[in-house]
């Protein structure tokens, strides 16, 4: 029991006030540090900067236990209610930071995001990409073979009206149009170029719960369909066409593709668990953020794409030059390359394997 109060309280105030204003930091800022030290990049700190923080959390640890040990005193003696509040309050706070029961706030950093954690995510999968891509390019082949031997199969192939036809004949009509075929609606034919492609990308990615097979299914029939006409048009001696109309929003839309089905084959790989014995709620937690971060990129590429495709593909000879279209798209290329292949290999969460 305690025997005088105000003696207690006069004691005791100094290091509930300390702890108060330490948790007021580390409420306000989670990186918040007592000690600060600048340091070039890749240095390590020195060592008494680290026991100086080492310090900073002994004393954080040191001022709740005493608090506790007062709150248990103060609940011994039954005047002062707002008191006893007072200090219980602090107790928990000090317990939620220590203890970390709340979840760290993350800044949002979509630039960093895009340019870091988005290549990072795709290297460390870069396995499933390439099996995603050889799939495609294999059935691309099937669907080339399959319409050179029979020609009258292609609308069997072939999904949409507009590519049944002769090639020649859709080239000259292209042509001969001034006019975007688009003109007056053009950010609706964007937006319906992006609802469409994300949602073949989403299922595309979510048919990896299929052990896979629903994943490649997808890839197989986006490649047959790409070889059929690829094979259809260069035939026809419109290859020029072809490459021009498709590069300028295909240099996106493509890998876009693929990269769903890289995601498709990573969720895939988790339901099957080849060589991991955690339980299947485990592995799909482990590679959830990565998924994520894979479809969110897609989704990113994919309304780029749907924007060039609206404002920039439909536009032929002799309004625009199938040079610069093709010089357009293998620029577009060569970035996103650069941008997978490289970029945040500088960052120390590098997940490049």
């Amino acid at each position: 029991m305690i025997i005088d109060l105000r003696q207690f309280v006069d004691a005791e105030q100094p290091y509930w006030q300390e702890l108060e204003s330490m948790l007021g930091m580390l409420e306000t800022d989670p990186a918040w540090r007592l000690v600060r030290h600048e340091r070039a990049e890749g240095q390590e700190p020195p060592a008494d900067y680290l026991a100086a923080q080492i310090e900073q959390v002994r004393r954080l640890h040191y001022l709740y236990e005493r608090a506790s040990a007062d709150l248990a005193r103060l609940d011994t003696f039954c005047a002062q209610p707002q008191l006893r509040t007072h200090v219980e309050a602090l107790v928990a706070r000090a317990y939620a930071v220590i203890h970390v029961t709340a979840a760290p706030r993350r800044r949002v950093r979509p630039v960093h995001w895009f340019f870091n954690t988005f290549p990072q995510t795709f290297r460390k999968h870069a396995n499933a990409f390439w099996l995603s891509l050889t799939v495609s390019l294999a059935a691309a082949l099937i669907g080339a073979l399959l319409t050179a031997i029979d020609t009258e199969g292609k609308p069997t192939i072939l999904p949409f009206s507009h590519l049944r036809g002769d090639p020649r004949d859709r080239v000259k009509h292209e042509e001969q149009q001034v006019q975007n075929p688009f003109a007056g609606h053009k950010t609706e034919a964007a937006g319906m170029y992006m609802t469409h492609n994300t949602r073949v990308s989403i299922n595309t990615m979510a048919l990896g719960i299929t052990w896979g097979v629903g994943t490649i299914v997808m890839l197989f029939y986006n490649g047959l369909i790409l070889g059929s006409v690829t094979l259809d048009y260069f035939r026809a001696g419109e290859g020029t066409f072809l490459v021009g109309w498709l590069l300028p929003h295909g240099s996106i839309e493509l890998p876009a593709i693929f990269l769903a089905g890289q995601a498709g084959l990573v969720l895939g790989r988790a339901v099957i668990g080849w060589g991991d014995r955690h339980r299947l709620s485990a592995r799909l937690k482990s590679v959830a953020p990565d998924l994520v971060t894979l479809i969110i990129g897609v989704a990113v590429m994919l309304v780029w794409a749907g924007l060039i495709e609206a404002f920039i593909s439909q536009y032929h000879w002799p309004v625009l030059p199938y040079w610069a279209k093709i010089t357009f798209g293998c620029i577009e290329l060569t970035g996103l390359v650069l941008l997978l292949g490289f970029a945040g290999r500088s960052d120390a969460g590098d997940a490049d394997g």
